[in-house]
């Protein structure tokens, strides 16, 4: 089988997790094809995410690397049965960029989620309106198909809310996000109670960081944070002026936490939260 031209980002996800585990093992890319009995240039492009490894080749390498966290191991030698195909986003493939798929998926294997917003509701979140208002003011202009799978692929990604077992989702939004009036009063003021119907949800939890907190609150970029089986799987995706990244790096995944750990310190209380938002519907 030829090697993958794209592989998605959980795909490149096993294949850097294995490497790291050769490095840290001081190995060479040569002695683990010839414990597997391959060419070196498989290992290559195994560690790349662009062949796939079987869960047996796989803790073969991993005891040959000295391994011992078996709680990383299950969840690698889990990952090797996922395939290309099998999830709802790869109908979008070729309609959308790789990395609202990669989100999506990312997602659907998620054990538990957390967010930072300033400006703008949680995807998840969103109602179609508004969000067809935030896809409205992208930069250059979407031409309007592909709006319109941008905001089919965004109301899809809203089913992980509401299956037999969701994921807990800790919400962290600025009042700022509350008070802009994103498509006018009508399309905020609908954005607004169906935020605070989800914050009933046993399972989503949504604070809000007042105007008047004074803490320190690092460096209020918005973020979103997917959780592994293990905390090595951890992902943080972000917005950025050319694009959406990707962070797994641990130094990052650390810094991340304790962002997030810090803005929850100056967030109201739940309860504070929703006769916050309550407020702002009155105002409107």
């Amino acid at each position: 089988m030829p090697p993958r031209s794209t592989p998605t980002a959980r795909q490149e996800r096993l294949g850097t997790e294995l490497r790291k585990m050769r490095e840290a093992a001081a190995v060479s890319a040569r002695d683990a094809a010839k414990l597997l009995g391959v060419d070196p240039a498989k290992i290559s492009h195994i560690e790349a995410g662009r062949v796939g490894v079987s869960e047996e080749r796989l803790r073969r390498l991993a005891a040959f690397y000295q391994c011992g966290d078996e709680a990383l191991i299950d969840a690698l030698a889990a990952m090797t049965y996922e395939q290309r195909g099998q999830g709802w986003w790869e109908d979008y493939r070729g309609i959308l960029p790789a990395p609202l798929r990669d989100l999506a998926e990312m997602e659907h294997h998620a054990t538990f989620l957390r967010t930072i917003q300033i400006t703008h509701f949680p995807g998840t979140f969103q109602t179609e309106d508004y969000a067809r208002t935030v896809f409205t003011y992208a930069f250059p202009p979407l031409p309007q198909a592909d709006m319109e799978a941008r905001l089919a692929h965004r109301m899809e990604r809203q089913k992980i809310l509401h299956r037999d077992e969701p994921p807990p989702f800790d919400a962290l939004i600025h009042e700022t996000a509350l008070r802009m009036r994103f498509g006018g009063r009508k399309v905020t003021r609908a954005q607004l109670e169906h935020l605070q119907k989800l914050s009933e949800h046993p399972n989503i939890t949504v604070r809000v960081i007042p105007f008047e907190v004074e803490d320190p609150i690092g460096s209020g970029h918005a973020m979103h944070y997917t959780g592994g089986p293990v905390p090595q799987l951890d992902t943080v995706q972000i917005d950025t002026a050319l694009g959406m990244d990707f962070l797994h790096a641990e130094s990052r995944l650390k810094r991340c936490r304790m962002l997030f750990e810090a803005v929850k310190g100056a967030a109201l209380s739940k309860s504070a939260s929703r006769d916050l938002i309550h407020s702002v519907i009155r105002e409107l």
